[in-house]
């Protein structure tokens, strides 16, 4: 399998980056190539359901796709052959943290250092869990998909009565404000559902391979706060764990600010 990818940066280093929920590679990640262009060749992934992707792995609502890591190995490992690479570093934002955790899984071996910003895949929010693993949920998903006032009247109602955060609410008629969107965002749940992982397991691979793995939180991040990330956090060195002065929309943008220094250590 094929991904679309955007090249960027002249350095000797590798990165591959994988985007959030409703994003693409290229602008997600446009600060790492400001700040890191001299010490990265970038390599922006537009994962599935998203970005240029779309065209390779277009999706409707009335199909039920689905990732598995077996797929991903693949498709990696394909990508790797073709670009020659043997030895690279990874970075992951929110949903594009899954991937990266599940790269670490297959290809620790060839990895050196690893970011994950706000990663989704450390734990799973009881709601996601409830929309995908199921599916008479899946179902109901998908219907409040295709009815999207329906949707985003629920949500303000939960909002007003404080089960849902604001910036929660703003994120989600962000994220799913046309048809395109709402695609990519209910085909993203719906196959990325075996995407899950053994934290503790997958923490001593890392130790055993030498991999320098670095957690980025936002203070001030609703969607995926400190807590989410716990049971990931508390097994990391001081020095590699940063709770940032952010939200989630600048943790990428902080994140490739600091870079710099820690990768000259």
């Amino acid at each position: 399998m094929n991904l679309h990818y955007h090249k960027s940066g002249h350095g000797p280093n590798i990165l591959l980056a994988f985007h959030g929920i409703g994003q693409d590679g290229l602008s997600c990640f446009q600060p790492f190539t400001e700040k890191l262009s001299d010490y990265y060749t970038i390599y922006a992934f537009d994962l599935f359901f998203h970005g240029k992707s779309i065209e390779t792995f277009a999706a409707d609502f009335s199909k039920s796709e689905l990732i598995t890591k077996k797929i991903w190995t693949q498709t990696i490992r394909h990508f790797l052959h073709k670009e020659n690479i043997s030895r690279f570093d990874i970075a992951g934002f929110s949903m594009g943290g899954r991937f990266t955790l599940a790269t670490l899984e297959t290809f620790a071996d060839q990895i050196d250092n690893a970011f994950l910003i706000a990663p989704d895949g450390v734990s799973e929010h009881p709601l996601y869990t409830l929309a995908s693993r199921f599916a008479p949920s899946r179902k109901l998903f998908r219907w409040l998909m295709q009815r999207p006032q329906l949707l985003f009247k629920t949500a303000g109602a939960l909002q007003k009565i404080g089960i849902v955060h604001s910036s929660l609410y703003r994120f989600t008629k962000h994220v799913l404000n046309t048809p395109e969107k709402r695609l990519s965002i209910y085909s993203s749940w719906v196959a990325f559902r075996k995407l899950h992982f053994d934290i503790p397991a997958l923490y001593q691979t890392i130790e055993k391979q030498e991999i320098k793995l670095y957690l980025f939180i936002g203070k001030y991040d609703k969607l995926l706060p400190p807590s989410a990330v716990k049971e990931l956090s508390d097994l990391l060195p001081v020095e590699r764990y940063f709770i940032l002065q952010s939200g989630h929309s600048l943790l990428v943008e902080k994140t490739a600010a600091l870079l710099p220094e820690l990768l000259a250590n």
